[in-house]
């Protein structure tokens, strides 16, 4: 079972998450908080697989409670829960150890999905908004990312683009005609190579290096 705590400061947006996530049959939302100091110690104590935070919270906001919990419970994955209008703390969110961030106006489906792929150690970028925060908030190459970059084979290159893109594992086999279990291999590589934890860091050591520009697709 995956245990989860939901953190909003709007009521009606907590609670739904938290009905959404209570009806499947391998998740329990074993706690609730209307800002971040509560959502902190609520990871300290309850040791949930997950923690789903809302950006924009009174007092301690779900940035500085994403770096806190990856930080002090490192059992814990984060995922973030943002709109548009609050991009800005997503991307720095993500720096801070987040293991994905999905739009609160995202499918119920698409919600499920991300806090399954964090329980199992992984993380998400919602394809529909990655390369619009990246297009927004990445800066210019910066020389050490590049250097980080370059001790990857050009398979490995090629499966780090479209990584970066959002794709899963098994469509970046199917862009590369290559199997599934080859691009986890690839990943895995990938990973080590970086010094990364998950598919959200490399993404971000990639925009920063330069291997993916703003604006391409």
């Amino acid at each position: 079972m995956i245990r989860v705590t939901v953190a909003d400061d709007q009521a009606v947006v907590r609670v739904g998450i938290t009905a959404v996530l209570d009806a499947e049959h391998d998740i329990t939302v074993v706690g609730q908080a209307a800002d971040g100091e509560t959502a902190v110690a609520q990871a300290a104590s309850l040791l949930p697989d997950v923690a789903v935070l809302d950006i924009r919270m009174p007092g301690v906001d779900g940035l500085t409670a994403t770096a806190r919990i990856t930080a002090e419970v490192p059992g814990t994955k984060v995922v973030v829960l943002t709109t548009f209008g609050l991009d800005e703390y997503v991307f720095a969110a993500l720096r801070a150890g987040a293991s994905g961030f999905m739009l609160k106006d995202a499918d119920p489906e698409r919600i499920i999905d991300a806090v399954r792929v964090a329980a199992r150690g992984d993380a998400l970028l919602d394809p529909g908004v990655t390369r619009r925060l990246i297009d927004r908030f990445a800066g210019s190459p910066e020389p050490g990312e590049a250097a980080r970059v370059s001790g990857l084979t050009p398979r490995e290159t090629e499966v780090l683009l479209h990584v970066a893109r959002g794709l899963s594992n098994a469509e970046i086999a199917a862009a590369l005609g290559i199997s599934p279990s080859t691009v986890k291999d690839h990943v895995a590589e990938i990973l080590a190579e970086l010094g990364v934890r998950d598919r959200v860091q490399a993404t971000i050591v990639a925009y920063e290096a330069g291997l993916v520009r703003p604006g391409a697709r």
